[in-house]
């Protein structure tokens, strides 16, 4: 996801499409300890386009 796609949504997208990339993140979690993760660098992506979803809806909310 990029970081323009991120900010044209509206804060209660944003806050939608948190809620689902941490439980992607919860499920992505289970399979690596259960080792059924096929590709790990899933993990990374899916921690960063939370980071930048908060990113976004911090700005967002200070203006």
């Amino acid at each position: 996801m990029k970081a323009s796609e991120v900010r044209s949504m509206s804060v209660a997208e944003l806050n939608t499409k948190l809620d689902s990339l941490k439980k992607d993140l919860f499920l992505l979690r289970m399979q690596h300890a259960t080792r059924q993760l096929d590709n790990p660098q899933k993990l990374v992506e899916t921690k960063r386009d939370i980071a930048r979803v908060k990113t976004v809806i911090r700005e967002k909310e200070e203006k």
